[in-house]
């Protein structure tokens, strides 16, 4: 936490399937709802979430999303109930802000947590591709390793772009 009272946005997406998964993780898993591979989800970083990240660290990898990122993963993968895209008349009608942007921009303030989104018919989970010109490197090391897995700070972005 450099800024005082600041909280990242982590994007966490689940890398590695569900085949040899210890039960504990997968249960730790399916409480951030992340129950398939290339799911991801988008948490504030608070202690509990980091507990949780820190127990399923060896299937997903995580990091900072910005604003612009958030607003593409929202816009391309964003989905309400009945699986229709997420649109700025949606958000409009169903939350009263002006568009899709505005969405994002309340998450990343704190105004609204991204896991509430369901509340509003808004599925807290996008499916995503897998990376286009594939992985860097395995999905069985942490990223420092030179791997995948683990926290990747900002570097996120690149990999959320790839498979949006």
């Amino acid at each position: 936490m450099g800024v005082e009272g600041y909280t990242p946005i982590y994007a966490i997406i689940r890398l590695r399937g569900i085949v040899g998964t210890p039960q504990d993780v997968e249960y730790t898993l399916r409480l951030l709802r992340l129950a398939r591979k290339y799911h991801c989800v988008v948490y504030p970083g608070t202690p509990a979430i980091k507990g949780m990240l820190e127990k399923v660290k060896d299937w997903v990898t995580w990091g900072e999303v910005d604003h612009e990122t958030l607003v593409q993963l929202l816009k391309s993968r964003g989905r309400v109930r009945g699986d229709k895209p997420l649109t700025d008349e949606y958000v409009k009608k169903v939350l009263g802000l002006e568009s899709v942007e505005d969405l994002a921009k309340s998450i990343i303030e704190g105004k609204m947590l991204p896991h509430e989104m369901e509340r509003f018919g808004i599925k807290p989970v996008f499916r995503l591709h897998p990376p286009k010109k594939g992985f860097k490197g395995s999905i069985k090391k942490h990223y420092k390793d030179g791997g995948e897995l683990g926290y990747r700070g900002k570097e996120i972005i690149d990999l959320l772009k790839r498979m949006i």
